[in-house]
């Protein structure tokens, strides 16, 4: 079979290639064309455009963009007719994914969407294009089943959550040996999560950073994204006490004592890893005043999304600051705070269904198009 997947995060990247894997498992025949990075082009395939093109973060920034992504969706276009795949599945990234999707219903691909884009969150009404242009739908929260199913009359696969996967199925690394081997000395690590696109990398790392000095019986490490070159990170490395390694940030949570994490998928991960963490988010002002008026959730961190409660603290524009920072990070660093944590991270894990995310998505799609 071919299979055409669109991913256009890192986030997309690590989920796609997963998936990719286990396809291989369930198709020996399976040949893959997509747009995602590097750990899809590990796998094997033919990789179209890599998501480092792609991102651009918040309102503004995707108006300022808008001639390169039409450009894009026009190219994605015609690269799948090329290539005439038997199913299009498509990983979160729904601007794009959108756009394709409901072409793609018209000239009668077969169209699965894995990893729901966050339509609970903001532009519930996208639950018509949905239900229009989707043949199936892999969900891999557990309130999403309930939303799509009991509230929208759309039947939905809950598959697990594939970070799970991910951490557990990946290489154990020595602390000692981590350590040495990225110049780093014995203290304890505050891990520094500041995401993976330029623009809010340079938003949270001045504020991450600045509470370095404070804490000087720890070492803060940042954790470079795989999409940026070391360089672009040189002039946040004239701090003292900061430190940086690449591309290794599971690794670096691994044996970290806590984190500071810009919200997304990493708050996530932090968590699944066991870390104490403060959530931090400071995006550009009026993209954050137009999402503050369409986005009605109490939280944005995933981990309190999931349990419905305040399990991690966050930080949110103005409130993201030094001196708050400071206290948060003093507070997940005290041994009462952190038990609970725990408590409730192991809580998390559990809510979000066991292990092979992955596995059970690629049985369904394999299914799905040999019928």
């Amino acid at each position: 079979m071919k299979y055409y997947l669109i991913a256009g995060e890192a986030s997309g990247d690590l989920h796609g290639a997963n998936l990719m894997k286990a396809l291989k498992k369930e198709d020996a025949e399976a040949d893959f064309r997509f747009w995602g990075g590097d750990l899809m082009r590990e796998v094997g395939g033919t990789g179209v455009k890599h998501y480092r093109e792609l991102a651009f973060m918040g309102f503004a920034e995707v108006i300022m963009n808008l001639r390169t992504i039409f450009k894009n969706i026009n190219f994605c276009k015609k690269d799948i007719e090329s290539y005439k795949p038997d199913v299009l599945i498509f990983i979160d990234y729904p601007g794009f994914n959108f756009r394709i999707m409901k072409w793609a219903r018209k000239m009668g691909y077969k169209t699965h969407y894995y990893i729901s884009p966050q339509i609970w969150a903001w532009k519930e009404g996208r639950i018509k294009d949905i239900k229009r242009d989707v043949d199936q739908m892999y969900v891999i929260l557990p309130f999403e089943k309930e939303f799509y199913e009991k509230k929208h009359n759309f039947p939905v696969h809950f598959v697990g959550h594939p970070l799970i996967d991910a951490i557990y199925d990946r290489k154990q690394v020595h602390p000692e040996n981590f350590k040495k081997e990225n110049g780093l000395d014995d203290r304890p690590i505050v891990a520094l999560l500041p995401g993976s696109r330029k623009q809010e990398i340079t938003k949270m790392l001045e504020i991450m950073i600045s509470v370095a000095g404070d804490f000087k019986e720890y070492q803060f490490v940042i954790a470079g994204a795989p999409s940026q070159e070391k360089s672009f990170y040189e002039s946040f490395l004239s701090t003292k006490n900061v430190h940086f390694v690449t591309n290794k940030t599971y690794d670096l949570l691994s044996i970290s004592e806590a984190a500071l994490v810009t919200s997304g998928t990493a708050t996530l991960e932090t968590a699944l890893f066991k870390v104490p963490q403060v959530v931090c988010y400071k995006g550009n002002r009026i993209s954050y005043e137009i999402a503050k008026r369409v986005i009605k959730l109490d939280y944005i961190s995933l981990v309190n999304l999931i349990l419905d409660k305040t399990v991690v603290t966050e930080l949110i524009q103005a409130d993201f600051n030094t001196e708050r920072l400071k206290k948060e990070l003093t507070n997940i660093l005290d041994p009462y705070t952190r038990a609970a944590m725990f408590l409730d991270y192991y809580e998390l894990e559990k809510a979000l269904g066991g292990r092979g995310a992955s596995e059970n998505t690629a049985k369904l799609i394999y299914s799905a198009i040999k019928k």
